[in-house]
């Protein structure tokens, strides 16, 4: 099962949002929240909001364990 979050009209450019996708790709949902709160700028924080969305959603929707959960694709398109 595979959950999913957007965020649209997002106020930043997509090459800004790429690196801190980069960042978090592949990794458990706990260290790619980790890594997104101690990482600078708008961009993480707007990144933060989407995974956390996610996880909500999978967890509410689609009755997942949140221990289990990790990011198998993130990416910012225009």
């Amino acid at each position: 099962m595979e959950a999913k979050a957007t965020a649209k009209y997002v106020r930043m450019s997509p090459s800004k949002l790429k690196p801190v996708c980069d960042l978090v790709r592949g990794k458990s949902l706990e260290e790619a929240l980790t890594i997104l709160k101690f990482t600078p700028g708008k961009g993480a924080q707007i990144v933060e909001k989407v995974v956390q969305s996610a996880a909500a959603n999978a967890e509410n929707n689609h009755e997942m364990n949140r221990d289990a959960l990790y990011v198998s694709e993130i990416y910012a398109n225009k």
